[in-house]
């Protein structure tokens, strides 16, 4: 990721700054780590407080908490980079998703980035330049149990493009990173590495292996970069190969 302000953090001057909702665990914290690597400061904003890094502990799916936590990170001054990260799968059939589950989806993964995205855009106008990278899913294509997941991840690259036609005038590119299976917490405890399950898991993935947290923030940090700029409205599916022959061309 390029980092034009790598001389001027070396130097004592105040780093450049990038907002991560949920980046405490999971692909987050990864995506925060390889931007500490870069010499960017990650402002984390998650309901679980980082007690290496700290953060602001905000409940995400509130937007009255969420307005106060992004007040909070604009007290510093503007933030032109932004990873909506934070999410929520309530795995269910279509019988049995309530509408509670799908309501809390829709705050979450939809609303939550919108929010963040105009909080932080009057300091990107201003600056003639912003990145943002909303983190979508491969199930934004179709997977069974996940009708508010899938909905809402698909809204998600819905808005990612739209904001890319209405912002790259003002420098400011928007696109969604499509994550297949990655070996989180989460993940490990739903598919242990022995189960037949996971052994499928990892046969259906044409590189035969599942994807990490550190295979997504490499994605995020192309999106980051200050060179990216004439790569806007587009969906990175970082799954090992598994949307061949199932993504539109």
């Amino acid at each position: 990721m390029s980092n034009p302000s790598s001389s001027a953090a070396s130097s004592g001057t105040v780093r450049e700054r990038v907002l991560i909702t949920g980046g405490a665990a999971g692909i987050g914290a990864a995506t925060a780590e390889r931007c500490r690597a870069e010499g960017f400061e990650p402002v984390i904003i998650d309901r679980l407080v980082d007690t290496v890094h700290g953060g602001i502990q905000a409940d995400l799916s509130d937007p009255e908490d969420t307005a106060r936590a992004l007040q909070q990170a604009l007290a510093g001054g503007p933030i032109t980079r932004l990873v909506n990260n934070v999410g929520v799968v309530c795995p269910a059939s279509v019988e049995t998703q309530t509408l509670a589950e799908f309501d809390m989806a829709v705050s979450l993964n939809l609303r939550c980035a919108f929010q963040c995205m105009q909080a932080l855009l009057p300091g990107m106008k201003a600056a003639g330049f912003g990145r943002i990278v909303n983190m979508s899913s491969r199930a934004a294509l179709g997977k069974e149990l996940r009708t508010a997941y899938a909905a809402t991840k698909a809204g998600l690259i819905g808005m990612t493009r739209v904001w890319a036609l209405e912002l790259g005038a003002h420098g400011i590119t928007a696109n969604a990173i499509g994550p297949g299976p990655i070996r989180t917490e989460l993940f490990d405890r739903a598919n242990p590495p022995d189960a037949p399950r996971t052994r499928a898991i990892v046969e259906s993935v044409p590189v035969k292996r599942i994807g990490t947290p550190g295979d997504v923030a490499h994605a995020v940090a192309y999106l980051l970069d200050a060179r990216s700029g004439f790569v806007t409205g587009q969906v990175l599916y970082v799954c090992g190969g598994m949307t061949v022959g199932v993504a539109p061309l």
